[in-house]
């Protein structure tokens, strides 16, 4: 389900980033530890402007001035302040796990190899693409289509985003079992509007991407010719299978994505793959029926891999295979990925430093190995307990708003409450760790250890098929600055690494936490009720409780949120998608609300004393503002317009305020004020 923060684990945003040298088994001596990232503070403030006007600057002018964007960063706000923070805090973990010794433990050589293997630029540049031969020979080898699907197993198995995903995933309709999920994919671009917009911005974009592949191949030792023709024929394939693709407002529709299939309905859609073979040798456990999530897309597959050239689909493969391991190639490859990735889409003027991609890579391989030894550093037991007092509250909250919304019948509330009473709330970490013994880490394999890592986490995907839910597990490794609802098992998920100032820190007061971390909690628990996750019902099935009436009724509310945040632009020209954040802005509009109402009953009537001249609901307010603090380029002001259901920082915050009365008696804001929106919008 969506989070509160944009997603950074999509294959065309795995961006490699600059390098910074390390001799192989030379890192330097651990790093001191970083400091404390500041929660609330006045000097954030910009108090030249009036509240009422303009909320966002007002609690975050005086930050954004103090923060330009950083030149390795397109993107820079509070999230990224404190994800930085964490990146220091399991640099140290690593520089310590990399040091060999007797004393190392399984998970400290591992993690620690990982680590010191990616830092050896001059051992990855050494080695040039050896690396990447086998497959690629593999696939040069391919003598006619009917010999496509094997080459593609061994992609998949790699996690290479090839033509279309295939893995294991909850039953919509049955939540209690995993099911094999076959869902479109293919693409190097963000969105399938990259290719089929035509707009001056989107087609200046095409035309780098496809002079991107070109130099990619290039660079793998294909000719000036082979190369400038396979890129124009991955850039033909790949239009092609963004005409058949889904677009992102439809896919948040859960009904739209469910069409439960039996191989061999998926065989007549898509006969060019022997399905129930590819099936055998991917090694997944048997079954007999899956999901297929866009049919329509199987059948434009099926018209591509029929029209292109044999010549022109081993292109493709070849491209998706260099482009999902080009962060570990040499440095060539990583500048000129970075080159479009990073600078055409994102506007970034440079690279991270090696040792801040290394480490983000190694939580992505090994993200329980590493999250074990981050919580055992960050995150105490107090904490856990804190948060989860926190969540009780706010849930209490939100069982104290549904008796008082007057718009749903008695019927459908009594299944909104039992809906509410089922939610499962996850702190911090998992209760259980995820288990790395089989995966082979060597120092000195770079590529190697990435292939055998992701291999070993398809595997261990496709094994859960046929098998009960495991509602325990996590989807987010503990130290990401992050959180999430799942509708499927109906529960909320705070990792530790989001559990830190400016979120929550006990040194604040009530005031300042339930701004921070208590809307984001609020947040997470208004997913399950907002336009996706309203569909599924307490036991996280795919069931319509809603009667018809009530439907209707939060239609009509969730149309304000639509039309309001169409209104807003991030960059001029340029307005936000109020039909594909919907979701996140009913979730950031009915959290913040819920917060409050727990800070509220906290404070059972009183008033505190004024801290820094702030009333306790001023503080609140500023609390929430000043943790979407952040500066941007115009090139993600426009990537995120098209592809984040998230809403930018300032219209996450003043999108909310100006639909809130508490905000607007808070700061004395009269009718007629910008952030007092008449007639404002409310669901929750």
């Amino acid at each position: 389900m969506e989070s509160v923060q944009p997603h950074t684990r999509l294959s065309w945003a795995t961006v490699p980033l600059l390098c910074v040298s390390a001799a192989f088994g030379q890192s330097a001596s651990p790093s001191a530890p970083p400091a404390k990232i500041p929660s609330f503070d006045v000097k954030a403030m910009d108090t030249s402007v009036d509240p009422c006007q303009d909320f966002y600057q007002y609690a975050c002018g005086g930050w954004m001035a103090a923060n330009p964007l950083p030149p390795d960063h397109p993107i820079w706000g509070r999230f990224n302040e404190l994800g930085d923070h964490n990146l220091a805090v399991l640099q140290n973990i690593l520089e310590k796990a990399e040091s060999t010794s007797k004393t190392r433990t399984e998970n400290d050589q591992k993690i620690g190899d990982y680590y010191a293997t990616c830092m050896d630029e001059a051992a990855i540049d050494k080695k040039g693409i050896a690396p990447l031969r086998g497959e690629l020979d593999h696939i040069h080898d391919i003598a006619k289509k009917s010999d496509l699907p094997w080459a593609l197993m061994r992609l998949h198995k790699l996690d290479v985003n090839a033509f279309f995903r295939f893995s294991a995933t909850p039953d919509a309709k049955d939540s209690t079992k995993m099911i094999a999920e076959v869902a479109q994919g293919g693409l190097g671009l963000p969105d399938r509007d990259y290719y089929l917009k035509d707009d001056p911005k989107v087609a200046e974009i095409r035309q780098k991407y496809q002079a991107h592949v070109r130099n990619m191949l290039a660079l793998a030792g294909y000719s000036a010719a082979e190369a400038d023709a396979g890129a124009k024929a991955v850039m033909t394939i790949e239009t092609d299978l963004a005409r058949g693709s889904l677009d992102r407002v439809s896919r948040r529709d859960p009904q739209k994505v469910y069409h439960k299939m039996t191989v061999a309905e998926l065989a007549a859609l898509c006969p060019f793959l022997p399905w129930k073979l590819y099936f055998q040798r991917i090694q997944a456990p048997a079954f007999d029926s899956l999901n297929v999530a866009e049919p329509d897309f199987f059948r434009a597959l099926q018209d591509v891999v029929t029209s292109a050239s044999l010549d022109d689909l081993k292109t493709y493969l070849r491209w998706h295979y260099i482009h999902a391991n080009a962060e570990l190639l040499p440095q060539p490859f990583v500048e000129e990925s970075f080159s479009f990735y990073g600078k055409t889409l994102t506007g970034a003027k440079e690279m991270l430093p090696r040792w801040k991609r290394c480490v983000s890579y190694t939580d992505r391989a090994l993200g329980d190995a590493l999250g074990q030894k981050f919580v055992e550093e960050t995150f105490g037991e107090q904490g856990k307990k804190r948060t989860l007092e926190l969540v009780h509250q706010i849930e209490n909250a939100m069982n104290q708003d549904l008796k008082q919304v007057d718009w749903m019948t008695p019927e459908t509330k009594k299944q909104a409450f039992h809906k509410l009473e089922a939610v499962a709330n996850k702190i911090g970490y998992p209760d259980h760790w995820k288990s790395y013994a089989t995966v082979d880490i060597v120092r000195g394999d770079a590529l190697g250890n990435s292939n055998r890592a992701r291999e070993f986490a398809f595997r261990r995907d496709l094994n859960k098929i046929g098998k009960p839910v495991d509602r325990q597990e996590w989807g987010m490794t503990p130290p990401t600055v992050n959180a999430y609802y799942d509708p499927q098992m109906n529960n909320i998920n705070f990792p530790a690494g989001i559990l830190q100032p400016p979120f929550y820190d006990n040194s604040q007061d009530d005031a300042v936490n339930y701004g921070g971390i208590g809307a984001v909690i609020g947040h997470e628990l208004t997913h399950g009720f907002d336009d996706e996750g309203r569909q599924f019902d307490a036991a996280g099935n795919l069931q319509d409780w809603w009667t018809p009436e009530d439907a209707k009724e939060f239609e009509k509310r969730a149309q304000c949120f639509i039309d309001e945040y169409s209104s807003f632009e991030p960059f001029p020209g340029v307005h936000l998608n109020g039909k594909l954040t919907l979701g996140e802005n009913s979730a950031d509009n009915g959290g913040l609300r819920l917060a409050f109402m727990a800070l509220m009953d906290t404070l059972k009537g009183s008033e505190p004393p004024k801290i820094d001249g702030f009333t306790a609901g001023q503080r609140f307010f500023l609390g929430f503002g000043q943790i979407w603090c952040q500066n941007q380029t115009e090139q993600v002001a426009r990537l995120r317009a098209t592809v984040d259901p998230h809403s930018p920082g300032k219209f996450r915050v003043n999108g909310v305020v100006q639909n809130m009365p508490e905000f607007q008696k808070a700061f004395g804001c009269r009718v007629g004020m910008p952030m007092v929106r008449n007639p404002a919008c409310r669901v929750w």
